[in-house]
C-alpha cells in the first residue's frame, strides 16, 4: 500500500492555477470521459496547437492528467485520484466554514439578544 502525504500548498497553488482557466476545466472533463490526443483536444478550440499543448502541459504538472507518447501521437488522459484528492480537500474547506456556521448559530440560539445588543443604533 502506498501512503499518501498531504498537499503542500505548493500542489494545491498548481490545482487551483490549473482549474482556474475555462479550456483546462473543459480538458479535464473531456478526459475522464475518455482518453484523447492532444490533436484531437486542439480540434475542440479556437486556439492553436501550441496553445491547447500548454493547457495540458499545466494540468499534467498540477498532476491532473497524464500525457503519453503512443507512436507520434500524445494521449491526454485524466487522473481520476488527483480529482477525487481535489473534492476531498474542498469537502474539507466546506466542513470547516459548516462548523463554524453552526458553531455561531448555537451561540445566537444560547443568546437571542445577542444580536439586539450588538447593532449600531
Amino acid at each position: 500500500m502506498v501512503e499518501q502525504t498531504a498537499p503542500t500548498d505548493a500542489d494545491i497553488d498548481r490545482v487551483f492555477h490549473a482549474l482556474a482557466d475555462a479550456t483546462r476545466r473543459d480538458i479535464v472533463r473531456r478526459t475522464l470521459v475518455a482518453e484523447q490526443s492532444v490533436s484531437a483536444l486542439a480540434a475542440g478550440y479556437a486556439m492553436s496547437f501550441a496553445a491547447v499543448s500548454k493547457h495540458v502541459g499545466v494540468l499534467v504538472e498540477a498532476g491532473l492528467v497524464r500525457k503519453r507518447a503512443d507512436g507520434r501521437e500524445r494521449l491526454v488522459s485524466a487522473e481520476p485520484e488527483a480529482i477525487a484528492r481535489v473534492q476531498r480537500l474542498l469537502r474539507s474547506y466546506e466542513d470547516l466554514w459548516r462548523g463554524r456556521i453552526d458553531r455561531l448559530d448555537a451561540l445566537l440560539a444560547e443568546d437571542p439578544d445577542a444580536t439586539a445588543s450588538n447593532r449600531p443604533n
